[in-house]
């Protein structure tokens, strides 16, 4: 088949055919956890199977039969009183469950460094955003876990807030102690809402962190497609807690995600379930031990740091996910964004992500030993090259006071704006999320005073060559700036 005129499909036949190591999503990694677990997926009969709510196919938005046995089996193995099948991805898990603990007006704890869904909600459900900083690891130059005795402070100064949401485990694999959060939130009577999106393999060997509900809490929303082996965009959406308003809940999950789910997603949670409570432990103890093999052989390269469980009791980081594989090239004098570069074009590894200090490569049980071996070995590689020519790698001092809120969010989100050269921004109301990556923690929220010291905090990234995400400009030499604001 000629592809030319079929843009998408070629870029996708392209990469198949590159046959490039996967250390990113999802978490099959092209079906080969579906054979290490002793099972085909029906690939070739997809097209088959893919329907509409016919009869005897079940309804997502109103289940009977097969979604409602899926979903109370989910529970069971997940641990949840009540479980939700999610094809809208986790953001509509999130967007709901935020909007079904909190009303219009009402406040809500979220850490700064959150992910994008969380902001949303806070535009969608006009609520009231309380800030609390993650604490930031300057070595490696990523923002890590909550404090729990942050938490308690917050509280004390907002004892009006209907909820605290925490990201546990963040993108590098950093756990907050979310049990002790727990108590201290549910003290308060309030709820406990979790973005777990990366952690939703937890559960299923004892040698990894303990699941957000076991920790207590009340909701919990998980990417089963990113570290399990179901497809993109699949996920669930986890309650375990008799405060939660289940049909509430159930109108914001109608409202979030489209009336015409795909039943191929919704098969490929099940599987992956069934795949987890069948053969997880064993798939898991592999992925584990040969995780830690991988994360001793780059410990024991000069140039390189790779994130492990000597981080555990500093800046907030209660445990750490193992088969996640955080490498550090501070002191080897090359970026991080530059070694995705090197190890996708010269070794045909893709790993997840890569930041001004750091790579993020993704393991999961569809990972072969040889898969580890050529990322060790390309590592090696690198370093010794790399370290020929060394350069100074610095992070901009960050600023750790959140700016003025002018505006609440959604506020901001429905005034005129207009853009402006950057360095006449200053003093006004900002109308856009920027976020400088890494740390990843917002510097500036839609509706809050552009400060100078966020300018110049602003300014220096930019000039240190970090990523600058979610700005219309990426080089920040123009701002989006609510009309009228001085």
């Amino acid at each position: 088949m000629n592809t030319d005129c079929i843009p998408i499909l070629k870029s996708l036949i392209e990469y198949r055919d590159e046959g490039a190591v996967s250390f990113h999503m999802p978490g099959h990694k092209s079906g080969s956890s579906y054979k290490k677990a002793g099972m085909g997926f029906p690939g070739e009969d997809l097209l088959a199977m893919d329907t509409t709510e016919v009869p005897g196919i079940d309804n997502l938005h109103c289940p009977e039969s097969a979604v409602l046995a899926a979903q109370s089996l989910a529970a069971e193995a997940f641990g949840a009183d009540h479980t939700f099948f999610l094809v809208n991805g986790t953001t509509s898990g999130i967007y709901s469950m935020i909007m079904a603990a909190a009303d219009p007006g009402d406040k809500i704890i979220i850490p700064r460094n959150c992910h994008r869904s969380v902001h949303g909600a806070v535009i969608l459900g006009r609520l009231v955003p309380v800030y609390v900083n993650p604490e930031i690891d300057d070595e490696l130059g990523i923002a890590m876990g909550i404090k729990p005795e942050k938490i308690e402070y917050i509280l004390e100064k907002h004892r009006d807030a209907k909820a605290v949401v925490i990201t546990s485990p963040t993108y590098y694999g950093a756990c907050s102690d979310l049990k002790k959060i727990a108590e201290i939130v549910h003290k308060r009577d309030m709820m406990l809402l979790v973005d777990e999106a990366h952690g939703s393999h937890f559960g299923f060997n004892e040698r990894l962190p303990i699941t957000a509900l076991e920790a207590g809490a009340d909701m919990t929303a998980q990417s089963i497609h990113k570290t399990l082996p179901s497809m993109t965009q699949s996920s669930m959406l986890h309650i375990k807690s008799p405060k939660a308003d289940i049909e509430k809940l159930k109108l914001f999950l109608q409202l979030t995600q489209t009336t015409s789910p795909s039943h191929i997603l919704l098969a490929s949670l099940d599987i992956a379930r069934y795949i987890m409570q069948e053969k997880g432990r064993e798939l898991l103890d592999d992925t584990i031990a040969w995780s830690n093999w991988a994360r001793n052989e780059i410990n024991n390269i000069q140039e390189l740091y790779c994130l492990g469980s000597d981080r555990v009791g500093r800046c907030g980081v209660a445990d750490l996910d193992p088969t996640r594989i955080t490498v550090n090239f501070g002191a080897a004098g090359i970026s991080g964004t530059k070694a995705e570069v090197i190890l996708r074009r010269d070794f045909k590894i893709q790993v997840e992500m890569s930041d001004l200090y750091n790579i993020v490569a993704i393991a999961a049980t569809g990972n072969k030993q040889a898969d580890y071996e050529k990322l060790v070995n390309a590592l090696k590689s690198i370093a010794r090259t790399a370290g020929k020519a060394k350069q100074e790698i610095k992070l901009p001092a960050a600023f750790h006071k959140s700016p003025e809120l002018c505006l609440m969010p959604w506020e901001a989100v429905y005034c005129k704006k207009e853009q402006v050269e950057a360095g006449k921004s200053i003093g006004r109301t900002c109308g856009e999320m920027i976020i400088p990556y890494p740390p990843g923690i917002p510097a500036l929220i839609p509706g809050e005073k552009i400060t100078p010291e966020a300018y110049e905090y602003l300014k220096s990234c930019v000039e240190q060559g970090i990523k600058i995400n979610g700005a219309s400009d990426a080089k920040l030499e123009k701002m989006w700036v609510i009309k009228d604001s001085h």
